[in-house]
């Protein structure tokens, strides 16, 4: 204990005191209460050292502030927390991230390297699970539920399905490239066909969940755990996860240095808490994630998280070569212009 209080203070002693560590990420991470455990563990070990949250939006949201900010120089950042993998081609576009050292990580050393999806060592993974639709047992009668992506279509769900916008959210993001990759070139046209049974689209995922949770929707976008999530949270099997046709898509979340940043070792010290044990086994009880540490444990519960038989990913060379072209499709459907 001695020794470890010592390396405490000379860690404090180099990293400086009086510091902070600004860390921008997305709101539902924030009001979930991870966010607050990390940051009373960062500042128990290097007392004196402020780590400040900001979140004001979805990721996609939070990432385009970045970026705009990085372009005035007027950030505040340090770090940023919840790059959806499918968001890397940009950040990478726009320079956002600066590379990490993989020593000053230790326990990135855990990390089996199937969840490292950025090669260029910017961006490390956090967290991982999958985009499907969850949909309400005591709204929706079992002969609604759908089996496939077709299903979604079916007249019987007209207004019925809540989903997000694919330019501010990073499930929504995947919603789409899920569709583009079931559907091939048909994909605009499934949109089409789609749009009757949607209730609205919201800016981001918390939006969404909260007006399905308000019974507004019998069928929301979400991610395969939430079957967990209903039974832990209030011992219910009421929101059941669809993985149609068996699919769903995988996302895995990452973080990274922001460029420019004067507090690099301070940054290395957050990473490496993130990817910890201890704050590994609380994301799937906040975060309602996989954990990417393969040392975390599982709680009690999670059997009722769903893996799909069939993961989707579009390959993100790909989704850096289209995406602006296919959000542009997809905003002349549903906005015009």
């Amino acid at each position: 204990m001695r020794k470890f209080l010592v390396f405490l203070w000379v860690a404090a002693a180099v990293l400086g005191v009086g510091k902070e560590l600004v860390v921008y990420t997305y709101d539902s991470f924030v009001s979930w209460g991870l966010a607050l455990a990390i940051k009373e563990k960062f500042e128990a070990m290097f007392p004196g050292v402020t780590l400040t949250w900001v979140a004001v939006g979805d990721s996609s949201e939070m990432l385009s502030r970045l970026i705009a900010e990085l372009k005035l120089g007027t950030t505040r950042a340090d770090v940023f927390l919840g790059l959806a993998d499918v968001e890397l081609p940009r950040a990478l576009a726009y320079n956002v991230f600066q590379p990490y050292d993989p020593e000053k990580i230790p326990n990135l050393a855990d990390v089996p390297p199937e969840l490292i999806f950025d090669g260029t060592g910017h961006v490390l993974p956090y967290d991982h699970g999958y985009v499907t639709f969850v949909y309400d047992a005591e709204l929706l009668s079992e002969d609604l539920v759908p089996k496939t992506l077709d299903d979604l279509l079916r007249p019987e769900l007209g207004g019925k399905i809540i989903v997000m916008d694919p330019r501010t959210s990073s499930p929504g993001l995947s919603f789409l490239l899920w569709t583009i990759a079931h559907y091939g070139d048909g994909w605009l046209e499934y949109w089409r066909k789609l749009m009757p049974n949607l209730l609205t689209i919201t800016k981001g995922w918390s939006e969404a969940y909260d007006m399905f949770l308000a019974g507004e929707a019998p069928i929301v976008l979400s991610y395969s755990t939430d079957t967990a999530y209903s039974y832990i949270e209030h011992g219910s099997l009421r929101y059941r996860v669809i993985t149609p046709d068996g699919e769903a898509y995988r996302q895995v979340e990452g973080m990274g240095i922001v460029r420019g940043t004067k507090e690099i070792e301070l940054a290395h010290a957050f990473l490496n808490l993130v990817l910890s044990v201890e704050v590994q086994e609380l994301i799937p009880t906040t975060q309602w994630m996989f954990p990417v540490n393969a040392r975390a444990k599982l709680p009690a519960g999670y059997e009722y998280a769903v893996i799909p038989e069939r993961p989707v990913a579009l390959d993100p060379e790909l989704v850096g070569e289209k995406l602006e072209e296919w959000l542009s499709l997809w905003q002349r459907l549903f906005i015009g212009g």
